[in-house]
C-alpha cells in the first residue's frame, strides 16, 4: 500500500476512534527516519492534549491497526500533540491565529525576503495579510511554503 493510502486509511480509523470526544485529528505522517518507519498521529483538543489522551488513542489505534493489518512492514506508532508552533494545515488554523504572531516562509523571495514575522491580521480565499515592522504585507497562499504561530516576544 502506498504512503498516501496508508495515511488515508489511518485517518479514517483515527477519526472513528475520536469521533465522540472533543479531540481533533490535526495530521498523519508515515515517514522514514534513518532505518525506521514511523506512523505519526497528531491530535489536539481545546485546552491541549494530555499524556493520558495520547496513551488512550495510541492503545486503541494500535489494536485497530493490528486487526486490519494495514502496514506490512515494521513501524513505530507515535501519537502526540502537534505543539503550539505547528505549521498551519487547515482554514481553521489561520482563522484561530488572526491577531497572533506568525512566521511565514515563501517558496521564492517576496519583496527581497524569504520569510516574514508579524501579526496575522487577515485571511481570505487566496491571501493572508501580515502586519510587520515594515507595514502590512499581502501574501498569496500559493507562495507560502510554511506558516506557523510563534510564541515569543515580538
Amino acid at each position: 500500500m502506498s504512503k498516501k493510502g496508508i495515511e488515508s486509511s489511518v485517518k479514517k480509523l483515527t477519526e472513528e476512534i475520536i469521533k465522540d470526544s472533543d479531540m481533533e485529528l490535526i495530521d498523519i505522517e508515515y515517514v522514514k527516519e534513518g532505518p525506521f518507519k514511523y506512523l505519526k498521529i497528531y491530535i489536539d483538543k481545546p485546552g491541549g492534549i494530555t499524556v493520558d489522551d495520547t496513551a488512550d488513542i495510541s492503545r486503541v489505534l494500535n489494536k485497530k491497526l493490528d486487526e486490519v493489518d494495514l502496514i506490512k512492514e515494521q513501524y513505530f506508532l507515535e501519537v502526540s500533540s502537534p505543539g503550539v508552533e505547528r505549521p498551519f494545515k487547515k482554514e481553521e488554523d489561520y482563522l484561530k491565529n488572526i491577531g497572533n504572531v506568525v512566521e511565514a516562509k515563501f517558496y521564492k523571495p517576496i519583496g527581497g525576503k524569504k520569510s516574514v514575522k508579524g501579526i496575522l491580521t487577515e485571511k481570505n480565499e487566496n491571501n493572508i495579510v501580515i502586519e510587520s515592522g515594515d507595514g502590512a504585507i499581502t501574501i498569496e497562499l500559493k507562495d507560502l511554503s510554511k506558516i506557523n504561530r510563534v510564541i515569543e516576544d515580538f
